[in-house]
């Protein structure tokens, strides 16, 4: 997942995907937990994307709160 495909994404859209990718966040870390997680690097790019998302969902509410005290 770029961070350029999450800036074409609407503020509704990147919730969306936060709230998708914090459910497989948990679902893998329970995988892990049980000892059933064959691919530990999902972990770290799940992470990643999540940390992603948080990004550009701050610069869009830095964006928004620049125009409306200009």
């Amino acid at each position: 997942m770029n961070a350029s495909e999450l800036r074409d994404k609407s503020t509704e859209e990147l919730e969306q995907t936060l709230l998708e990718l914090s459910r497989d966040r948990f679902s893998l870390r329970m995988e892990r937990s049980t000892g059933q997680l064959s691919q530990p690097h999902l972990l770290r790019e799940n992470k990643k994307d999540i940390a992603r998302v948080k990004t550009v969902l701050r610069q869009k509410a830095n964006e928004t709160s620049e125009t409306e005290s200009a």
